[in-house]
């Protein structure tokens, strides 16, 4: 649904005289799933024919919501307005739901903002990352997912990686019961005659995983960069026992090992880990991933760009991080638009505090779909040199690919213990 500037109360009118007559003509949310997620992307107008900016609003699980923020909410806040004036037009969709932050109008507002970051690009006749401040590196080096049922399968796949090019990899091992995260689930009860037979244990988890790294450095060796995520499902005590028994296969980052409602102890746990810390992937606003930066509790900040509000916050997250000697790994897996890689790798080469990036490879059909997708080489990612993110998007082939509710729902509703209760997912 695209909306017009002549539907624009007054009080949302252009509130400066602009350098030009360029205007914001339309927003509008489209959603795509060429390979099970979706993918919310928000396209914005201009009055300028042939100019239009692109920008990720990809929140999976709760995507409907996403697209009825975008079109009901933030189209008419923006129609009218000149593209150019980027950091007013998203403190303005910030502040005027009074009730801000969270992640369904922080993904929304990401997709304007990367939108708009497009725009400018694209008048300019520059990349973003030139815009910026220009590259402090040529690309930015990535990590990625490898799992196994078990830990001589999930070994071999890391070997897999590591002969593909990657020298930084994520090693996940599936454990018995329906809290698996990372790998495939396997079959059959955790403990037969328990209330929920598929409970998982973390008692379990906490003895498995050492193994999987103790026999990871065995037989990778110590070249290779070895990482893991927990998936914010342990207490601080847990944390630390877990960061302890890590410390001889010398982590490249241990992930969320904590859920949000315990972060208050994460500069307690990172100062009794040997492992460093990479946090910050369900954080939803900018200021939450900045207290971890600046309050010592991360070593890493994994914010998922798109979550955070976009290119504009998530630039003071890499500056205040800069300062502190905290390192960028910014959240990109499937559930993030090959718009969102694109805002991810220009902050990455762009910044001095970067760390790693998470790597998708994303199928044939996606880059039908987004022409002009960044893909790894060797592990490595390059931005695009077109203008803007150098990304289009074929409607007519991504309306040939509709999404339905996230199963993330399903999947989440069996995590539980042997006693039934639920665990954070």
């Amino acid at each position: 649904m695209t909306q017009h500037a002549t539907e624009q109360p007054a009080t949302f009118r252009q509130p400066w005289e602009a350098p030009d007559d360029v205007r914001i003509t339309g927003v509008r949310a489209i959603v795509t799933a060429p390979y099970g997620p979706a993918l919310v992307v928000v396209r914005v107008d201009t009055s300028e024919p042939g100019l239009y900016g692109l920008g990720c609003a990809t929140f999976t699980q709760r995507w409907k919501a996403v697209v009825t923020y975008v079109e009901e909410h933030l189209a008419r806040l923006v129609i009218g307005r000149y593209p150019g004036d980027i950091g007013d037009l998203v403190r303005l969709a910030k502040f005027s739901s009074y009730w801000r932050e969270g992640p369904v109008g922080n993904n929304a507002i990401s997709g304007l903002d990367e939108a708009l970051w497009d725009i400018a690009g694209k008048r300019a006749g520059m990349p973003v990352h030139e815009l910026l401040g220009g590259k402090v590196r040529a690309a930015a080096d990535t990590y990625v997912h490898s799992a196994g049922a078990d830990i001589a399968r999930a070994v071999e796949q890391a070997q897999q990686k590591i002969d593909a090019g990657w020298r930084h990899v994520r090693m996940q091992v599936s454990q018995p019961g329906a809290g698996t995260y990372g790998s495939a689930l396997l079959d059959g009860d955790t403990a037969a005659g328990a209330p929920y037979p598929r409970g998982w244990q973390v008692a379990e988890y906490l003895r498995l995983v050492p193994r999987l790294f103790e026999a990871a450095r065995e037989q990778l060796g110590d070249e290779v960069e070895l990482l893991h995520d927990v998936h914010s499902r342990l207490t601080p005590k847990q944390a630390v026992t877990l960061a302890r028994a890590l410390e001889p296969y010398r982590l490249f980052f241990l992930e969320d090992v904590l859920p949000p409602e315990h972060w208050d102890a994460l500069p307690q746990v990172r100062a009794a880990s040997p492992v460093p810390l990479a946090v910050g992937e369900l954080t939803t606003s900018v200021t939450d991933a900045a207290r971890q930066i600046l309050g010592g509790g991360v070593d890493l900040i994994r914010s998922h760009v798109s979550a955070i509000g976009g290119v504009t916050p998530a630039r003071k997250l890499a500056a205040a991080a800069e300062l502190v000697g905290v390192r960028t790994a910014w959240h990109a897996p499937g559930d993030t638009s090959p718009i969102g890689v694109a805002a991810s790798v220009a902050l990455d080469v762009t910044s001095p505090a970067f760390g790693i990036q998470e790597c998708h490879i994303f199928d044939e059909l996606t880059h039908d779909i987004f022409p002009g997708t960044i893909a790894p080489v060797n592990g490595w990612l390059t931005p695009n040199d077109s203008p803007g993110w150098g990304i289009d998007l074929d409607e007519d082939l991504a309306r040939r690919h509709p999404p339905e509710l996230s199963t993330f729902d399903a999947w989440a509703a069996g995590v539980r213990g042997l006693d039934g209760g639920l665990l954070a997912p």
